[in-house]
Formats: C-alpha cells, structure tokens, sequence
C-alpha cells in the first residue's frame, strides 16, 4: 500500500493521477500548507526540503520525495507509461516539466494570480514565459500525439496538472489548438478524474 503525503496542488495531483493510472492502493495523508505542516520536523523526516508530495511504499518500506523522483519510481515499480525505448525521450520532456514549466507557471500563479498588483515586472515576465510555454508546447504537440512520442507517459502526467490551471494563467488555452487537444484527450481519462479530485470530491479538470 502507498501512503501519499500531499497537498492540492498541480505537483500533489501529479502522483494521485499516477497511482490511478497504474491502479495500486493508496491512502492520501493531506499536509496543510497553509498551516505550515510541510516543515514540521516529523514531515521533514520523509520530506527534507519541506515540500509536497511523498509517498511511503510500504511494501517495499520505502519513502520517496520530489513528484518527478515519484513518477519515476511507479513507473518502474509498475512497468506502465516509461516504456524503456522512449526513455530518454520521457526523461527529457519530465525534466522540462520539473524544471521549466512546473516552476515558471508557479511563479505565474504568485505574481498573477495570488499577488496581482504588487511587482509590474514579475507579472509581466512571468506571463509572457507562460505565454511562451504555451507556445512551445503547442509546438511540440503539433509533431506529435503526447509529450515525448506516440504514448502517454509520465511526461505527461507531469505536465497535465499545471495546464490544468490554464483559467488562472489568462493566456487562453483554446488559442492554442495542439495543446487543447493534449488536454482534453487527458482531461477525459478515467484515472485522470478520478486523480484530479484526490482531496475534492467532484473536483474536475477545468474546461478548455
């Protein structure tokens, strides 16, 4: 049984998604973020950089923290959706998600959404690189079914979340007909949905 440490947020939705995907059992422990929780010593035994989400494997006896080190770790445990062909291809599109997209929507997210008004200069570079994401992603969907070839993988699990709060970005995610097909194919999975309302019952991916 997996034990996910969590939050709701694109990063905690990222691993619920996944363990619907590959249909293990687990139990969700919810960190209150707002309250702090993530740096309470007991949470950063599993967690040393206080974030969210971790897993504990307890069939394995394993914790494991950093949503793209989770993925990772499902995928092989569960031999579903890092096919080892692709898996260079995968690994390339998972490490733009944590490095790229994850963190410059996030910032997108504080100044645009949480802090409107307080710093012209972080609103303004931080949507025109979403607005770029955007772009590239489009880009990148225009050449191909999913992130990294022909298969859903965990590229785009990863990623999903994050366009999933395409309503705060305000950059319009119908202008950008390749990234809104990705969307919606993903968006009408059953593991998706049943994923996406991990701590909110009927809880669903946002319209395009």
């Amino acid at each position: 049984m997996i034990e996910l440490f969590s939050a709701n947020t694109p990063n905690g939705k990222k691993i619920s998604i996944m363990l619907e995907e590959i249909g293990y059992e687990y139990k969700v422990v919810k960190v209150d973020l707002d309250k702090g929780e993530q740096f309470k010593p007991e949470f950063k035994k599993i967690s040393p950089l206080s974030k969210i989400p971790v897993i504990i494997d307890h069939d394995n006896n394993k914790n494991i923290f950093e949503s793209g080190a989770i993925l990772i770790y499902l995928a092989e445990k569960s031999g579903k959706f890092y096919d080892e062909k692709d898996r260079l291809e995968i690994n390339q599109w998972l490490m733009a998600q944590m490095g790229y997209v994850g963190p410059m929507l996030g910032q997108h997210h504080q100044f645009h959404y949480y802090n409107p008004g307080k710093s012209h200069f972080g609103e303004e570079r931080y949507f025109k690189i979403s607005k770029r994401i955007y772009s590239e992603l489009d880009e990148r969907l225009s050449k191909t079914k999913f992130l990294s070839g022909n298969n859903y993988t965990i590229a785009d699990i990863g990623t999903f979340p994050w366009i999933a709060r395409h309503e705060w970005h305000d950059i319009g995610l119908k202008n950008y007909k390749n990234l809104t097909r990705w969307y919606v194919e993903i968006s009408e999975r059953d593991a998706v949905k049943k994923g996406f309302s991990f701590m909110k019952e009927n809880e669903h991916p946002p319209k395009p």
